[in-house]
């Protein structure tokens, strides 16, 4: 495989793995198991279970498992035919999809205020309608 191939897998590989992380982490649809993870990473006595339901609240710790899975299922390598490839390709997945969570996470910031304002000129709006 060519370096061009590679780094474009990098890109739309990291993808998946930034989605999946993310949705884990952040959205509605796993929050009560999210927050009980939470509950269990703050509250355990045992160092290591601590870590492991941590490892569900952290997008950047998932991210790294997520990779790895699609490191075995995909077997991406980058620069190298062995083990270093395959080391070079995780943490680069890792890397890409965080920066892919980090845009994301500031797009969203953004998208939230411009409803906010949007809303708070809606109900200044209300309220001039009802004084005329």
């Amino acid at each position: 495989m060519n370096i061009d191939n590679e780094v474009a897998n990098l890109f739309l590989l990291s993808l998946p793995i930034a989605c999946i992380a993310w949705t884990v982490t952040h959205e509605e649809i796993f929050k009560e198991p999210r927050e009980y993870c939470k509950k269990k990473s703050e509250g355990c006595k045992n160092i290591l279970e601590q870590k492991f339901f941590y490892l569900f609240t952290c997008e950047y710790c998932f991210s790294h498992y997520i990779a790895l899975a699609f490191l075995i299922i995909t077997k991406y390598h980058l620069l190298f035919d062995d083990w270093r490839g395959y080391l070079i390709g995780g943490f680069s997945l890792v890397w890409i999809a965080n920066l892919y969570m980090s845009l994301f996470a500031r797009l969203r910031v953004g998208t939230k205020r411009e409803k906010m304002d949007a809303d708070i000129k809606e109900v200044e709006l209300k309220e001039v309608e009802r004084g005329n």
